[in-house]
């Protein structure tokens, strides 16, 4: 079968895509914090996550989708958590480690975990015990209680995980009421939550970036790789790739950001952080592994003729593919 807008299917391509996605995404951090020596943390954020939501409708109007919004409070909901809220991240960047960041970010899984429990009733089960125990673990020694070094930071970095997970189950909630193509949803949800991004950073910064070729460049990076390209991936991605293989991105993201940040800006992780992070990408593993395990029983959907990944429509009885699918930047 052939999908609109791709090369025929091969055995390669897809893993090619996941590659390339997961460098995208785990480079990010280390761009982000590049742009921010020229720009305030909300400012950078307005910026990226307007222009990224604007090249969106951009694909959804050469594709010819429609663009009437679905389910639009719902929409809007979702973007303050999963768009809005991505300010902490950013700030935690601006005030911190690239690398720390990127990995506490990414423990947006556990939170997940956490909040299904009491909202889905979906309980935590055998090896996600383990993955939340190792997990906290990597946050004591991250956080170092007695020094409390670079706490503010972390603590953004861990809000805006929380803020993703949110997000996370908002979106399993839309799915089950309402029908909706995912490239449109990201795009309506990106604008709407760049409107309190765009109030704050007009309230708290005064003189706005330094437009720079560096900030520029920063700029023009999240906007298409990190945010346009890397959904087109993502989407390309799920619907090529077991849900659990897709989520390896998942894993391969914070190492990506750690490596990057240690090569590019110097940033050597201490003893007690590094041993933290390996904690939390050990528990990614074990999350990683088990929906690797468990995806090779559950393949990919099919898609209907004629119809591309980035339009996927989601009915309300659709099987949600990936606990993760939600983040269209991290």
């Amino acid at each position: 079968m052939v999908i609109k807008g791709y090369p025929n299917r091969s055995a390669y391509l897809p893993f090619a895509a996941l590659i390339l996605l997961a460098l995208v995404w785990g480079y990010n951090w280390v761009v982000m914090k590049v742009g921010m020596r020229y720009a305030d943390p909300f400012t950078f954020a307005a910026l990226r996550h307007t222009l990224g939501a604007l090249a969106l409708f951009a694909v959804v109007a050469i594709r010819r989708d429609s663009l009437r919004p679905k389910a639009f409070w719902l929409t809007a909901l979702f973007g303050f958590f999963q768009t809005s809220l991505f300010a902490l991240p950013t700030w935690a960047v601006h005030l911190g480690s690239a690398g720390r960041t990127s990995v506490l970010m990414y423990t947006m899984p556990f939170w997940l975990l956490a909040m299904s429990w009491p909202v889905l009733g979906e309980r935590i089960r055998g090896t996600q015990w383990a993955a939340v125990v190792l997990a906290l673990a990597g946050f004591i020694f991250i956080l170092d209680p007695l020094g409390l070094r670079g706490l503010k930071a972390s603590l953004l970095a861990v809000g805006g995980g929380i803020g993703w997970a949110i997000a996370s189950l908002l979106f399993k909630i839309i799915r089950k009421r309402h029908e909706i193509e995912l490239l449109s949803f990201s795009a309506w949800q990106g604008l709407l939550g760049s409107i309190p991004l765009i109030v704050v950073a007009l309230i708290v910064d005064r003189t706005g970036p330094t437009w720079s070729a560096s900030f520029i460049s920063a700029l023009v990076y999240n906007i298409i790789p990190a945010t346009a390209l890397a959904w087109l991936l993502w989407l390309y991605i799920l619907h090529n790739l077991p849900a659990g293989t897709a989520g390896l991105s998942s894993l391969v993201i914070p190492v990506v950001g750690v490596l990057a940040a240690w090569i590019q800006l110097g940033e050597q992780p201490g003893t007690l952080e590094a041993v933290g992070m390996a904690l939390i990408v050990a528990a990614l593993s074990i999350i990683t592994i088990r929906g690797v395990l468990k995806g090779r029983e559950d393949p990919p959907a099919e898609i209907p003729q004629g119809e591309g990944p980035p339009a996927q429509r989601i009915t309300p009885e659709a099987q949600p593919p990936s606990s993760t699918e939600t983040s269209p930047e991290k």
